[in-house]
């Protein structure tokens, strides 16, 4: 079902997607696109493919906090605003990288922070969205926006967000049904959809 659906949105989406990276490239610059390191399982590595939102520096790691706020381009910001930041995330789908629904894959140093709780949630697929990524989304954001060094958004987001997040990924996974899948997918979508 990801594979079908994947494609018919390529096949839909792809004057869009080329749209936006021609607005990044005029507006922003080089690169269009971020690649960032992420976790398949606690073993296997891949990158995700997401429109670049952020100005370029020389070395950049870590979640997004307050820290990193002053870096969002305008065109970012949009792109952040309606989730189309994460279009190219289909192709990721196509590789067999992720599907549409499932843990957010996370960053390589919290599954070695904490590998025992990440051998749990990774043993589904990682996903585009999910439970955890919809109903956690806005607390996060928040927890994270008062951060003003990487070290203090690693440590909130390590202490607050990880746990919270693993447990409302491990509950949906017990739960998961393809109605479900679907009810998440247009929540992400059409915000006004409920989650319950």
């Amino acid at each position: 079902m990801d594979i079908v659906l994947a494609l018919l949105l390529v096949a839909l989406l792809w004057p869009l997607i080329l749209g936006i990276a021609l607005l990044i490239l005029l507006r922003d610059g080089q690169p269009v696109l971020y690649l960032s390191e992420r976790m398949q399982s606690p073993e296997r590595a891949f990158q995700l493919w997401k429109f670049r939102t952020m100005a370029t520096v020389e070395q950049d790691s870590g979640v997004s906090g307050g820290d990193k706020a002053a870096r969002i381009t305008a065109t970012g910001r949009v792109l952040r605003r309606y989730r189309l930041d994460e279009l190219p995330q289909l192709w990721n789908i196509l590789r067999g990288d992720i599907g549409f629904v499932g843990p957010r894959p996370p960053l390589r140093r919290y599954v070695e922070r904490f590998p025992d709780l990440y051998a749990e949630v990774l043993r589904d697929r990682p996903g585009v969205t999910g439970l955890a990524t919809l109903a956690y989304h806005r607390t996060e954001e928040r927890l994270l926006s008062v951060c003003r060094s990487p070290e203090e958004t690693d440590a909130v987001y390590s202490r607050r967000c990880v746990p919270r997040k693993a447990r409302l990924d491990r509950i949906y996974a017990a739960q998961r049904t393809l109605c479900s899948d679907l009810r998440l997918m247009l929540a992400t979508v059409v915000r006004r959809v409920g989650l319950h």
